[in-house]
């Protein structure tokens, strides 16, 4: 079976596409049969080993996939062949045949297609468990969106309205903006060309933002930090932008504020069974078109690299989706 490799760490020009053995089921395990895979920003810090996730050479890029139960092993007590699912892999999924934990499985419902459900598992997981768990965000309270046309801002905008929010996109081109509209927001800065924190304190009558949704970091943390209102949270979720901030606490004490970290990785292998509701729960509102995830660009396995140098170069709205 064809499977992408990465050999040596380095940007998704160094992938490449080997015949590998088709993996056999373990006790507890299945064979999947991958027929979507969602890429993600982490995905090309794992490659540069910048993450703090990081396999042993040579491995398969991809955190996660949705396919077919291809064969299982024993021990197994509810998956079967021909059954949808949809699976976090953190990485190793870009190949055609993968052996996940039954445990780590969920099921697709029918009326979900593979692309779309490969779009749920981490930006969609990531901003549910920021925004309910983390950030305990409320109706009628305002969130600041940085990044807000990537692939988990675009998926914060829209459950963020689920939840009754008003939704400050904040993002670096009027384009970029555009998509945002269109995603359902409320407000909009560029942040390329405004300054970040007048902006926040203008949109909110000089009150501030009650919740920061930060993936971005970099130079834009601090402003942003600045614009919270009493008792706000700033939640981070990465550092796309790059660099990762150095914060000084007096404002958080001056705003009686938090700084909440947002680890999805972690939550699951630690909570399994709100992981597992969550999911389920962003599976029925997408059933219901409460959530339309969208596909930026589709890719077949040979061209994964293309795919994740996409990706790197910033100009992707939306996910971008892998279909072996």
């Amino acid at each position: 079976m064809k499977a992408v490799l990465c050999r040596a760490f380095g940007p998704p020009d160094t992938l490449s596409v080997a015949d590998i053995a088709e993996p056999v089921a373990g006790p507890g395990e299945v064979v999947v049969r991958v027929r979507a895979i969602g890429l993600n920003f982490f995905d090309l810090l794992i490659l540069e080993d910048k993450y703090q996730l990081k396999p042993a050479l040579p491995f398969s890029p991809g955190g996660e996939l949705a396919g077919e139960v291809d064969s299982l092993g024993s021990d197994c007590d509810w998956a079967k062949p021909g059954d949808r699912v949809i699976a976090l892999s953190r990485y190793g999924a870009a190949r055609e045949k993968v052996v996940v934990a039954e445990s780590d499985l969920i099921a697709i419902p029918d009326e979900l297609s593979f692309e779309l459900a490969a779009s749920l598992t981490i930006t969609y997981g990531t901003t549910l468990h920021a925004l309910a768990d983390r950030g305990e965000l409320k109706p009628g309270e305002t969130i600041a969106i940085l990044g807000a046309s990537g692939g988990v801002g675009q998926a914060a905008i829209e459950v963020a309205k689920l939840m009754g929010a008003r939704v400050i996109a904040c993002a670096s081109s009027p384009e970029k903006l555009a998509f945002c509209r269109d995603k359902g927001a409320d407000e909009f800065i560029d942040y390329s060309r405004e300054d970040l924190k007048a902006r926040l304190k203008q949109l909110t009558d000089g009150i501030g933002v009650d919740v920061v949704y930060d993936a971005v970091g970099d130079k834009y943390a601090e402003p942003a930090i600045r614009a919270l209102a009493w008792r706000g949270r700033h939640l981070v979720v990465g550092f796309a932008g790059g660099e990762i901030p150095k914060i000084p606490l007096n404002l958080l004490l001056l705003k009686g504020a938090d700084i909440r970290g947002v680890f999805w990785g972690e939550f699951v292998a630690r909570e399994p069974e709100a992981y597992a509701d969550l999911i389920r729960q962003l599976m029925d509102w997408a059933v219901r078109g409460a959530l339309k995830p969208h596909i930026h660009a589709s890719y077949p396995l040979e061209r994964t690299g293309e795919a994740l140098a996409a990706l790197a170069s910033r100009r992707v709205v939306g996910k971008i989706i892998v279909t072996p």
